[in-house]
């Protein structure tokens, strides 16, 4: 296998002079460069697209290539063309970073017709959908158009590139909600968990629309010798999510940044681990240019798997370092009668397979990667870029 060990093997200590948004970004940009620069030596001289490239983990995989092209020959640049609908806008950072020569903004919704001209990219990252449950469950028809139909045109463009101009890597992102809810002695669960799903519930257009794209994936890399490979993200966090995105952590953030308690919509006993977004970014590199095609990369951490209540907790007491946090831990009822339906009790990752095929090796630990989310989250309270 073609890739050098993790450089950032074993755990990262505290930064205590990480103090502003800007300090985070450029640490963990910095991080996510040395722990991909395999992945980034291949990228090198080489056309990119990501699609969804304004969102999350956009945020990322956009300014980690751009950071990284800052520091080698013109020739060894990566020339990266972002495909997004914008349909929240287009955020400061992606508009602070317009008039990079290496960065080609195209306004597209990959749910419709790809673009007539569209050029030649030697690598792909499909990134673009729907992640929060707050949001699918209100664009349920959209959510599964751009995991399947969105999918199939781009898979259908790589399998029509001729030989001189083919497709060298493909990273569909699909999700460890996949797995359903399983039982207790699937968890952690590894990738060979078929996963149990509702076809029907609340969250079935993004799950099974998820699990469609896989399928779809797979069967394009056997059948036609595509490159095409699957990452299933394991609750990942940190800059980029926007902190009105709805999803537990933006939330708590919020609460912090308004000095308002917690508030949990449930007893707060189900179980998570959380991953980073710098380790989970490195991973995603690493996957797209090093996986194995046809196969799929669960990216994540294994500890701890932590309960509601207990990251609760956590985020408080971090708060109130951070920022005088005068605020509690509180229950209350959901008023929507499906909030909790189809969510899954536990969710822990395996991440043997990619450590071993990938050199995975996340290193951030929860504590400090809170910290850097709430210092984020301090300079973008307005949820402009947040």
């Amino acid at each position: 296998m073609d890739f050098r060990p993790c450089a950032v093997e074993g755990m990262v200590t505290p930064m205590e002079n990480l103090n502003s948004a800007h300090d985070v970004v450029s640490r963990d940009l910095a991080y996510i460069r040395t722990g991909a620069e395999a992945a980034f030596d291949k990228l090198a001289g080489k056309a990119v697209l990501v699609t969804g490239g304004a969102g999350f983990l956009g945020y990322y995989l956009v300014q980690a290539i751009l950071s990284r092209n800052g520091d080698v020959p013109a020739d060894r640049r990566i020339r990266l063309t972002v495909y997004d609908n914008y349909i929240r806008g287009v955020p400061q950072w992606l508009k602070a970073l317009s008039g990079n020569p290496d960065l080609t903004l195209v306004r597209h919704d990959i749910t419709g017709p790809l673009p007539d001209a569209m050029p030649d990219f030697q690598y792909i990252i499909h990134a673009a959908s729907i992640a929060s449950p707050i949001y699918y469950r209100k664009h349920p028809i959209e959510t599964m158009d751009a995991n399947v139909n969105g999918l199939r045109r781009l898979l259908e463009y790589c399998r029509r590139q001729p030989a001189e101009k083919a497709v060298e890597g493909f990273l569909f992102f699909s999700s460890s909600e996949i797995y359903g809810d399983p039982p207790p002695h699937r968890i952690p669960t590894d990738e060979t968990y078929p996963g149990e799903v509702s076809c029907t519930g609340p969250r079935a257009c993004y799950d099974e629309s998820k699990r469609f794209g896989e399928t779809l994936s797979v069967n394009f890399a056997r059948q036609y010798g595509l490159p095409i490979k699957i990452v299933r993200p394991f609750n990942n966090y940190g800059p980029g999510l926007k902190i009105t995105d709805r999803r537990v952590l933006p939330d708590f953030a919020r609460n912090i940044l308004n000095g308002e308690d917690i508030v949990l919509l449930s007893d707060g006993s189900p179980t998570r681990t959380f991953c980073y977004v710098a380790d989970a970014v490195m991973g995603y590199f690493r996957v797209l240019v090093h996986g194995r095609p046809g196969e799929a990369y669960n990216i994540g951490v294994s500890t701890p798997e932590i309960s509601m209540r207990e990251l609760a907790e956590k985020v408080v007491g971090l708060g109130r370092d951070l920022f005088g946090y005068p605020g509690r831990v509180v229950r209350r009822q959901s008023g929507d009668e499906s909030y909790l339906t189809d969510n899954p009790n536990r969710r822990c990752p395996i991440i043997e397979k990619a450590r071993a095929e990938v050199g995975y090796s996340p290193g951030i630990e929860l504590e400090e990667g809170l910290r850097r989310m709430l210092i984020w989250y301090g300079d973008n309270r307005n949820g402009e870029d947040a």
